[in-house]
């Protein structure tokens, strides 16, 4: 654990013992110091149809949340790493019960019993997986759902207006860049600790395919808008980065049956002039037609599962020779940009998780402190106070804030450099001093003292106005930070 995470679980535990006479509030502090102990919390929040469901499917390699519009899609569900299978619904009113489990076509089915929806307060789906172990993954409701119901609960479950989030990071689904998906990223940026830090926030194209209207070049297209996202100076003030994924080929590629790889080979290896008006338009493809390899049926199937682009480039991969089904959905899965979203989440949530999970927790005594103030509450606010303030890593993430918002300003070349020196692409060494993962020791320790030289002189510099004085003697620590972790 860092040095950041024993202060945080220290006042943590003197908040509780402060507080014993409050059963609330020393139920809320230990809660808040249990989650230390627990798996990352990762929600995943956008409209309907964004393509939430699917894209937990895809990261976990099962089809374990419902992706068709029933009842449990409008309920928060939460999924974790268990012994065995497991569904709980926790009511608004009354006790916790569980509820059958049950897979049909190899997809897990949520059934609620009867219970509306609106009187769910949220699922608890236990799940044996290597992927769970270490992040647990939250399915939210659409937000802009047609229900106002809906909507709100999504609302209040990712912004709460009385108490930190439940997540400790979100994964924002968007198909385009629209006005609302501004103001949802904005509503994260009102809470005390590192003000408007966008360090627990990553926004994803998710239908990414589908902006090149299926074609094989679509995901290059899709990358393309997404590196323009990320140059736009808003939207890097309001989450780490944009990430352009083709969710729906993720999930099928990790989870194709041989059925599916044998229905494919059989498309590629028929005649072109059989094939290629069939992948002219989805309608085209599921069209009856005497030419055809495949019956109507098995095409829908395929449509359903791996959409056009899906079965348009896992034909041509099987003509140009991945002939075996797990080579197929390899290469699948590494042209979808699911691995890229997965070194993503490494990087930017895996490796800060006591600094995500400590700002989750000080928010939490914060508010203890506001809604029950006590003799015992002032060194405890002061405290608070003193971590926030003095914590290097809070005080890396304002300035991130600061430089991504433009209230710090730098030539071009060099806010490139400090935006990477604080964590913007990554919280390793390597990635902090822009060398390749692989980089040995010597060659950190080199480019460390390399960066150390270059903002030291830059904090001494007689031509330095005020505030970039203080971002050099930021990064100045930052550098001793990077080289007292190295291995002499």
């Amino acid at each position: 654990m860092t040095p950041l995470g024993v202060a945080v679980r220290g006042v943590l535990r003197d908040g509780v013992e402060a507080y014993r006479d409050s059963p609330q509030a020393t139920a809320w502090l230990r809660q808040h110091l249990a989650r230390f102990e627990e798996p990352l919390r990762v929600a995943i929040a956008g409209k309907v149809k964004a393509g939430k469901s699917t894209l937990l499917n895809a990261l976990v390699g099962e089809e374990i949340a419902p992706t068709d519009a029933g009842e449990c899609t409008r309920v928060v569900t939460w999924y974790q790493d268990g012994p065995s299978p497991k569904v709980l619904m926790i009511p608004r009113e009354g006790r916790p019960r569980p509820l059958t489990v049950a897979r049909r076509d190899g997809a897990l089915t949520i059934d609620l019993g009867g219970t509306p929806a609106e009187r769910v307060d949220r699922l608890v789906v236990d799940w044996p997986s290597q992927s769970l172990r270490t992040t647990s993954l939250i399915d939210t409701p659409g937000i802009a759902s047609m229900s106002a119901d809906t909507s709100a609960r999504a609302g209040a479950f990712l912004v709460p207006e009385d108490a930190p989030a439940p997540a400790d990071a979100v994964l924002y689904l968007m198909r385009h860049l629209h006005v609302s998906d501004v103001r949802f990223l904005e509503s994260f940026h009102d809470q005390g600790v590192a003000k408007a830090a966008p360090v627990n926030t990553v926004a994803i194209l998710s239908r990414a395919d589908e902006i090149g209207v299926g074609r094989l070049d679509a995901m290059a297209s899709a990358r393309q808008i997404a590196g323009r996202y990320r140059r736009d100076d808003k939207l890097r003030s309001l989450c780490q980065t944009v990430v352009a994924v083709a969710g729906l080929l993720a999930q099928s590629g990790r989870t194709m049956r041989q059925a599916e790889f044998t229905a494919l080979a059989t498309l590629a290896k028929a005649e072109a002039s059989d094939t290629e008006p069939l992948l002219l338009s989805a309608d085209r493809f599921v069209r009856a037609s005497e030419t055809a390899p495949l019956d109507p049926e098995t095409r829908a199937a395929l449509l359903d599962r791996f959409g056009l682009f899906g079965v348009r480039l896992g034909i041509t991969l099987i003509r140009r020779g991945t002939d075996d089904p797990g080579a197929l959905s390899a290469e699948l899965v590494k042209r979808s940009g699911l691995d890229e979203l997965r070194t993503v989440l490494t990087t930017q949530f895996t490796e800060r998780r006591d600094l995500l999970k400590s700002r989750s927790a000080l928010l939490a005594l914060e508010l203890v402190l506001a809604r029950e103030p006590i003799p015992a509450s002032v060194p405890l606010a002061r405290e608070v106070e003193r971590i926030t303030a003095g914590a290097h890593e809070f005080t890396e993430l304002r300035l991130l804030t600061a430089l991504r918002t433009r209230v710090v300003t730098l030539p071009k070349d060099v806010r490139v450099e400090a935006e990477r020196l604080l964590g913007g692409d990554g919280g390793t060494a390597s990635a902090r001093l822009g060398l390749e993962p692989s980089a040995d020791p010597a060659q950190l320790r080199e480019a460390a003292l390399a960066a150390l030289g270059g903002w030291q002189r830059r904090a001494e510099s007689p031509l330095s106005d005020r505030s970039q004085v203080g971002t050099a003697r930021t990064l100045v620590r930052t550098c001793e930070g990077l080289l007292a972790s190295l291995p002499r």
